[in-house]
């Protein structure tokens, strides 16, 4: 693979798209925000305890705010990847990652102000540009706002810059790193809030705090990983290009359980410590613990390279995550799954834990292909139908001739013929590219759905 977002295509992750009264259902939403909130607010409280420098003017003091207040979002980038279960649990990590990527431009955003207003009132205290000449504090500033810079634009412009997913993992974590060091430094230097013996222990406690995300994501986490390894037991052809990796608990007793429609972050032919660890939904139902498969199709480097991959290979998983699942909403009165392509993956997970439970509601797949050689999953989709209240309707771009089904596009009117009337019941799992989950969405809200009634993955994260 050389692109998360191709990996996304091949598995429908990612963000996860939800009406506000879907995300703020309960107090855990709000608690963790205002957790955050707190956090983020921590250093600059702080700094205002006990002794305050001499005040030199608005422009100036607002400038020290913004530049502490900057770094303080940016600190909390750490947490926000490090994957703690209970924070992403109540919004799906996919939620998360999105606001991870947006809060890296108000970090920037904050740092770049900082610097901006005192080029603009205070130039003398800024000094010589040239880092042969000028203060080292202060080149460590100007190399961290680089870095930051640096670290959200190769994210935010990753494919029109043609960088490969692997490197760029490699480069957003080196920019992100040092320049939180270099910003360390600088106020360190600087030491116009942090000169005082009580600011300096508190600001060091921060600084560790910060320290630590660092070594739990990249140290901890990984090695954790490595206690758990898995093999590799079958790589299973399917149609269109697509495989299935069956994956069996080596040596311990596997994931413990997940929900039907999560994904995992999957290391193969390399250690955890690397950074080459992609997200793939899991294809299994839990019932089929500790056996694991997940359904991947090659679009790109990294997944075509899967296919070769022989029986035997250990493999590493973090997971499970992610909120798109039928136990999340378990008193629904029945699901209607609206998919393309791998975008089934998640679903062929829901249907298979449904089957395996016995469940008696009313299901629909819409299921979107270019032409019907490219089902994923067709016979197996048979023969689900036939244990559960499922009807499968395909829709194709490209139909064969004397096709009797769907053909076309899916819209409203596909929908309006196959749904009951009243769908006030049903929650609704959108997965597959971007202008059919849209179209999907939107043809929803027009027969009447209610907008927190739909869950939708689209494709692209970064």
């Amino acid at each position: 693979m050389n692109d998360r977002t191709k990996e996304k295509q091949q598995n429908g992750l990612a963000t996860v798209v939800r009406h506000p009264l879907g995300v703020w259902s309960g107090g855990r939403e709000l608690a963790w925000v205002a957790a955050y909130l707190a956090l983020v607010s921590l250093p600059l409280v702080l700094l205002l305890l006990g002794e305050m420098p001499p005040a030199v003017g608005f422009w100036w003091d607002f400038s020290m705010g913004l530049g502490f207040a900057g770094l303080a979002v940016i600190g909390m980038q750490f947490a926000l990847t490090a994957r703690f279960p209970r924070l992403t649990s109540p919004f799906g990590i996919d939620v998360i990652y999105v606001f991870h990527r947006y809060l890296a431009w108000v970090g920037m955003g904050l740092v770049a102000a900082h610097f901006s207003i005192l080029w603009l009132f205070h130039h003398e205290a800024l000094g010589a540009l040239n880092p042969l000449e000028a203060r080292w504090e202060l080149t460590s500033g100007r190399v961290s706002l680089t870095m930051f810079a640096l670290a959200v634009v190769t994210s935010q412009w990753r494919k029109a810059l043609k960088l490969e997913y692997g490197l760029w993992r490699y480069a957003h974590v080196a920019f992100a790193t040092l320049g939180f060091g270099a910003a360390v430094a600088h106020i360190l230097g600087v030491g116009n809030y942090t000169s005082t013996p009580t600011k300096a222990a508190l600001w060091l406690v921060v600084t560790l705090s910060w320290l630590c995300l660092i070594l739990w994501v990249r140290l901890f986490k990984p090695w954790r990983q490595m206690q758990t390894p898995y093999r590799v037991q079958e790589v299973r052809p399917e149609a269109a290009g697509a495989i299935t990796l069956v994956l069996e608990p080596d040596g311990h007793e596997g994931m413990p359980t997940f929900k039907a429609g999560q994904f995992a972050w999957l290391t193969i032919g390399a250690n955890p410590f690397l950074l080459r660890e992609h997200p793939f939904s899991i294809a299994s139902a839990p019932e089929a613990l500790p056996r694991l498969c997940f359904g991947i199709k090659a679009l790109g480097d990294f997944t075509s390279r899967l296919r070769d991959i022989a029986p035997g290979e250990t493999a590493y998983l973090d997971g499970p995550y992610g909120v798109f699942s039928v136990d999340s909403f378990p008193h629904a009165a029945g699901y209607a799954f609206i998919v393309g392509g791998i975008g089934v993956t998640p679903a062929i997970s829901m249907l298979r834990s449904l089957a395996a439970r016995g469940d008696r509601r009313p299901l629909w797949l819409f299921y979107g292909n270019n032409s019907l050689e490219d089902v994923i999953y067709g016979e197996e989709l048979d023969d689900l139908a036939s244990r559960l209240d499922l009807r499968v309707i395909h829709v194709v771009k490209e139909p064969p001739e004397g096709w009797e089904g769907e053909s076309g596009f899916l819209d409203g009117d596909i929908l309006a013929r196959h749904l009951v009337d009243d769908k006030s019941g049903l929650v609704f799992f959108l997965c597959g590219p971007p202008p059919m989950t849209k179209a999907a969405r939107e043809a929803l809200l027009r027969l009447g759905v209610r907008a927190d009634s739909i869950r939708a993955e689209i494709f692209e994260l970064v």
